[in-house]
C-alpha cells in the first residue's frame, strides 16, 4: 500500500543570542543603564560572559528575589533604547538562514529572550525567519521546536543542546558563547561547528 502523506518540510531552529546577533555590546550598555538607574553595582562584563538563561535568572544574582519582576519589567522597558542599535549580527548568521531557504526550508528563531526584543533585533540587522518563538529556555524550547516540526537546533548554550534532544532534533552547536566545543559536545550536541560560517556547507551534506 503506498502512503500519500507528504514529506514534512524542513526546518531548522536558531537561537538568537550569541547564534544569530552578538547581543553583548548592546546588553552591556542596558546592564549599566540600569545599574545607574538603581544604585547598585553590577560586573556587565560578567553579564555578558554568561548569556544564555532569561533575564530573570541573571537578576537574581544582583537584587532581592522580590524585586526582580518590576525590575525585568523596566530592563524590557530599556532595552530598545539601549541595546538594538549597538548588538551586530553573528559572522555568517544572514547566509546560514539563507541556506536553510535556499533548502526549501523553513527558518524558525526559538529563543529565552523577550520576543518582541527579539523581533526588534532581527528587523534591525535585516535577518528574516519564518517565525519567532520567545521566553523559552532549554528543555523549553523543545516544545516550540516540535510544534513547529524542526529537525535541526542551532545553538550556543548547553541549554539549546537540551532543548534540540527534548525535541528529537538534531543539535547543531557553535561555540561562539560562553560554552566551548568540548562542554558542547559533552552536553551531547550531535555536531560542533566553529561559527555559523561554517553552516551552508554541513547543511547541504546533511540534506544531499
Amino acid at each position: 500500500m503506498t502512503s500519500n502523506a507528504r514529506p514534512q518540510p524542513l526546518t531548522v531552529g536558531f537561537d538568537l543570542d550569541m547564534t544569530l546577533i552578538d547581543s553583548r555590546p548592546g546588553i552591556k550598555v542596558c546592564w549599566e543603564a540600569l545599574a545607574a538607574e538603581t544604585g547598585v553595582d553590577i560586573d556587565a562584563d560578567l553579564v555578558v560572559g554568561r548569556l544564555g538563561p532569561p533575564l530573570e535568572h541573571e537578576l537574581a544574582h544582583w537584587f532581592p528575589q522580590d524585586e526582580i519582576p518590576a525590575l525585568a519589567d523596566r530592563y524590557r522597558e530599556m532595552y530598545p533604547t539601549y541595546a538594538i542599535t549597538p548588538s551586530p549580527a553573528m559572522p555568517g548568521a544572514r547566509e546560514a538562514v539563507a541556506a536553510v531557504r535556499a533548502a526549501g526550508g523553513r527558518a524558525i528563531v526559538v529563543t529565552a529572550k523577550h520576543e518582541p526584543s527579539a523581533k526588534l533585533h532581527l528587523d534591525h540587522l535585516g535577518i528574516e525567519p519564518d517565525a519567532v518563538i520567545g521566553w523559552l529556555w532549554a528543555e523549553a524550547k523543545g516544545e516550540a521546536l516540535k510544534e513547529y516540526g524542526a529537525s535541526v537546533y542551532v545553538g550556543d548554550h548547553l541549554g539549546d543542546v537540551r532543548g534540540a534532544r527534548t525535541a528529537g532534533a538534531l543539535s547543531v552547536a557553535v561555540p561562539t558563547g560562553p560554552c566551548s566545543a568540548e562542554e558542547l559536545r559533552a552536553e551531547g550536541a550531535d555536531v560542533v561547528l566553529a561559527d555559523l560560517r561554517e553552516f551552508p556547507a554541513w547543511l547541504a551534506g546533511h540534506t544531499a
